[in-house]
């Protein structure tokens, strides 16, 4: 069941953090410049800020499921000692070659879907943002409001994709100024 909750829904490598490539160590989290501004701005017009990642690195044995949640700990106290709030993170531990095909993993729509169920949320009127192609489309699946703010691991086609698609912001400050424009 869905509601009339808005959130934006953010990927954390490579849009909110440094995408450091199986992050296992919590004083590696980097924010990105103007990430906790933008979510701070999420904040303030009482849109919830829901980070989805993958995290395939957990089922390769790269990191720790305790070390995954040292590292969300972490990203969490440093946006709120800048007044900024991530209301909810979900994540998905799994590989497909090893664990096999999951629902969780970007693309797939089971995190959000979730998030909408335990929040009231309406996928439809909500923001779907990342790096990768895989980030935003859940939400063109949803319907909702997409952009793709391309990151050093973006691979050209999702960049292409998105430019072609009209959906490519320069930031991920721009992605949400865009959206809390367009909303009401």
């Amino acid at each position: 069941m869905t509601g009339s909750r808005r959130a934006a829904f953010l990927d954390r490598d490579g849009t909110l953090i440094e995408d450091a490539n199986y992050l296992a160590q919590a004083d590696h989290v980097r924010p990105l410049p103007g990430a906790p501004d933008a979510v701070r701005a999420l904040n303030d017009h009482g849109v919830l800020a829901i980070v989805i990642t993958n995290q395939s690195g957990i089922a390769q044995g790269l990191l720790t499921e305790a070390q995954y949640a040292s590292t969300r700990d972490r990203l969490d106290h440093l946006m709120k000692s800048s007044g900024a709030r991530i209301d909810a993170t979900y994540h998905c531990p799994h590989y497909p070659p090893l664990s096999g095909p999951c629902e969780c993993r970007k693309p797939g729509t089971l995190l959000y879907r979730r998030a909408a169920e335990h929040f009231g949320i309406d996928l439809a009127t909500s923001l779907y943002v990342g790096d990768r192609d895989r980030d935003i489309a859940p939400g063109l699946a949803f319907g909702g409001f997409v952009r793709l703010v391309p990151s050093g691991s973006t691979p050209d086609g999702d960049h292409e994709l998105a430019r072609g698609r009209g959906v490519l912001a320069a930031s991920l400050g721009e992605a949400i100024d865009d959206y809390l424009k367009r909303v009401p």
